[in-house]
């Protein structure tokens, strides 16, 4: 699948601000199921585009504008080819108990402020499945079967116990809920960013989208020998992430992977207006229900 990719963020301020400085996760991860065939960030105010690659593997564009300015626009494109995931593997449990496995795993396997909750026991104590792979996909109905998907009830900064406590919240919370669960069965996960293209026609198409949050699982190969596979998995949409996801990088959680995160010198507050546009150049028709 081919998409052509642009982000648009744009800041206003109430009053002139200087010494912005920001950093932006929002290149397209290249990998073996996806390719990114073209890249840019262009900033206005003008300034100098610093680059690096964070702990994780996401690359991290770093710039200032030091001068006074009441606006800031921050124009990123890109082009990216994807390919379908495959199958994932079935591996029996006793499996992410090898050495081959608790390496790679590590902090992925780490409890991230995932609440001391009876709630959560309850919602752990019903994601036990056959295999490891079972239990991710089990994961992946039970949070939209238990949490509505509703905008405006949590907040970039909301923990699992908000999630708990409101009974809604958008693609970030499912997340952040599926990695307290799968942890705690001891399959280590990670949290992804990137974007969901979702649409209805059949000809090439240009929609508004989202950012959009999902994890991976790293499930056993199942094979002496073989390294174990991360397996990219969506619950806002129940299933397995595809070549309709555009992965941009991972972390442990949101707070390693924030699309723009940045501070400023002065007193003026900031209005942000960010959108999203993904134009498909082929291929078939994700679902129509799917949510960003």
């Amino acid at each position: 699948m081919n998409f052509a990719i642009r982000y648009l963020t744009e800041y206003s301020y109430d009053g002139e601000v200087t010494d912005n400085l920001n950093a932006l996760r929002v290149r397209p991860a290249a990998s073996a199921r996806q390719r990114v065939d073209e890249f840019s960030v262009r900033i206005d105010p003008e300034a100098r585009l610093h680059r690096h690659t964070d702990y994780f593997g996401t690359e991290v564009v770093e710039f200032a504008v030091t001068e006074p300015h009441t606006q800031l626009a921050i124009d990123v494109r890109a082009r990216v080819a994807t390919t379908a995931a495959p199958v994932p593997p079935q591996a029996e449990w006793s499996a992410l108990t090898l050495a081959d496995y608790l390496e790679p795993a590590g902090e992925f396997l780490l409890a991230q402020g995932a609440p001391t909750d009876p709630r959560l026991d309850a919602l752990h104590a019903t994601t036990r499945a056959r295999t490891p792979l079972a239990t991710v996909l089990l994961v992946a109905e039970l949070i939209p079967d238990t949490f509505e998907y509703r905008a405006g009830v949590t907040y970039v900064g909301s923990t699992v116990g908000d999630l708990l406590d409101a009974g809604a919240g958008v693609c970030q919370d499912f997340v952040h809920l599926g990695l307290a669960l799968l942890r705690r069965r001891g399959i280590a996960a990670r949290y992804v960013s990137g974007y969901l293209f979702v649409s209805h026609g059949d000809e090439v198409e240009s929609v508004e989208v989202a950012t959009h949050a999902w994890l991976e699982a790293l499930l056993p190969s199942g094979t002496p020998g073989e390294e174990p596979v991360w397996v990219g998995v969506d619950p806002t949409n129940r299933g397995l992430s595809g070549e309709f996801h555009v992965k941009i990088g991972h972390g442990r959680d949101y707070g390693d992977v924030p699309p723009t995160k940045g501070v400023y010198r002065g007193g003026a507050e900031a209005a942000l207006e960010a959108t999203v546009g993904m134009t498909r150049t082929s291929g078939l028709d994700p679902a129509a229900t799917a949510r960003f």
